[in-house]
């Protein structure tokens, strides 16, 4: 396998994180252009981690469906799968936004300040579709990973910055909403866009390789069953849980430390920036679990993973220590001079973990592959016991708020990384350097 033909099925892929990743700096900035810009910026930082806390189970449901949907009859069960995650997750976001779970969430566990929390509120009572769109467009956008149409993946996610970033700006012109409302709305319209760009762009499949009448693809050694893809999918779901609870448990370290309201307007601008920087990282797993079935692609796909890792080093060490740093934060992001001080500082130390991410999800990816989801599993179970304690002890010892969440990332992040490179050793494949 060649090179150019592992980076021409990652590409679009690449580009739909990319897309994605964008989504957060646009509604940030069009935020930081309004009223009360550090309570609004810090209170959509908090709602963002309590929506992708919320809708963590099915997070990895982009790789359930691109390792399991191989016919018309996988893709009838994990469909009713997904609609059940659907139907679960809806009824918790509406439980934690309208009943008494919201304060002792955001005010009891996460000890958020009051002049943040009453803003948080809307912001969650909005969000309540968001992880029901977002399990059925990953569910769909499996199915078109695992046919090789990455291309409409990308065209999904274009869609969805279009619509949201079109949104924060053009409600951030009007300036009669808070910004918390825009950025809330602005999330959940995106993300239904592209969900219903992905139930359109799966249509031809139904009518070929998934229709009614089409012989199942002879991939695997038994058909697939509700009671396989349950504990095929529950070592990721738990996964998924398990690192998206670190976004809370930082929301909360940064809540009781120095300087809380303006390092919980800061996380938000660095949160995002990462998530830019590991788009790389984050289109890495479902390309390598497709393209394993090819003969010969463990030493393309690990040389390919490896120099992906060189690479986002290079860009996050470039841009965290040139004036780079000042134009995004300043310029584009507009950021008060307390926020972008510490932000600043932020990104600094967040450099190692671009390419550390990287290598993560090549491991991730292989052991998925291989239906070793529970490697996956363990494996983020060290990653939070690490986060937990560097937290705990940045607590203890009054450290920033900020050099405190990245060191408990990055440490968590590379003990991750340790563990997956030892337990694929262990099954007899190499892990890239």
């Amino acid at each position: 396998m060649r090179q150019r033909d592992i980076l021409r099925f990652w590409l679009p892929l690449f580009s739909s994180w990319l897309l994605m990743t964008a989504e957060g700096p646009i509604i940030s900035a069009a935020i930081n252009r309004l009223p009360h810009e550090v309570v609004m910026l810090a209170a959509m930082g908090v709602v963002f981690s309590l929506a992708i806390a919320i809708e963590s189970p099915i997070i990895n449901l982009l790789a359930t469906s691109t390792a399991l949907v191989r016919d018309r009859q996988s893709f009838l069960i994990v469909r009713r799968f997904t609609v059940h995650w659907m139907i679960a997750l809806t009824i918790v976001a509406v439980l934690i936004a309208f009943t008494p779970l919201f304060d002792l969430v955001v005010h009891r566990w996460l000890g958020t300040p009051d002049e943040v929390a009453r803003w948080i509120l809307p912001g969650l009572q909005i969000m309540v579709p968001w992880s029901a769109a977002i399990a059925w467009r990953r569910f769909l956008q499996g199915v078109l990973i695992s046919f090789g149409d990455t291309r409409k993946v990308a065209w999904g996610t274009a869609i969805r910055l279009v619509t949201s970033g079109g949104t924060a700006i053009g409600l951030a012109i009007r300036g009669s909403w808070p910004g918390i409302h825009i950025g809330a709305v602005a999330l959940v319209i995106g993300v239904v866009a592209e969900a219903i760009f992905a139930t359109v762009a799966v249509r031809p499949l139904l009518r070929r390789e998934l229709a009614e009448l089409s012989q199942p693809v002879p991939r695997s050694a038994e058909p697939l069953t509700y009671y396989r893809l349950f504990h095929f999918h529950l070592p990721l779901a738990s996964t998924s849980v398990l690192t998206l609870l670190m976004q809370p448990m930082v929301a909360a370290c940064l809540a009781r430390l120095d300087r809380p309201v303006e390092t919980l307007a800061a996380w938000p601008l660095v949160f995002q920036f990462m998530l830019l920087m590991r788009a790389v990282a984050l289109a890495l797993p479902e390309a390598i679990i497709a393209l394993s079935q090819r003969p010969g692609s463990s030493a393309a796909l690990r040389r390919f993973s490896s120099t992906l890792a060189v690479i986002s080093f290079v860009v996050m060490a470039v841009f965290a220590s040139t004036p780079l740093v000042g134009l995004y934060l300043d310029r584009v992001q507009s950021a008060s001079p307390d926020v972008a001080s510490i932000a600043r500082i932020g990104l600094l130390l967040f450099i190692p973990l671009p390419p550390l991410a990287t290598l993560v999800a090549y491991l991730r990816g292989l052991s998925i592959h291989r239906h070793r989801t529970q490697a996956v599993n363990k494996a983020m179970l060290v990653r939070l016991a690490i986060t937990a304690v560097v937290l705990a002890f940045g607590l203890a010892s009054g450290w920033p708020g900020i050099a405190t969440a990245a060191g408990a990332l990055v440490i968590s992040l590379l003990g991750e990384w340790l563990y997956l490179a030892w337990q694929t050793r262990q099954g007899g494949a190499q892990t890239p350097a």
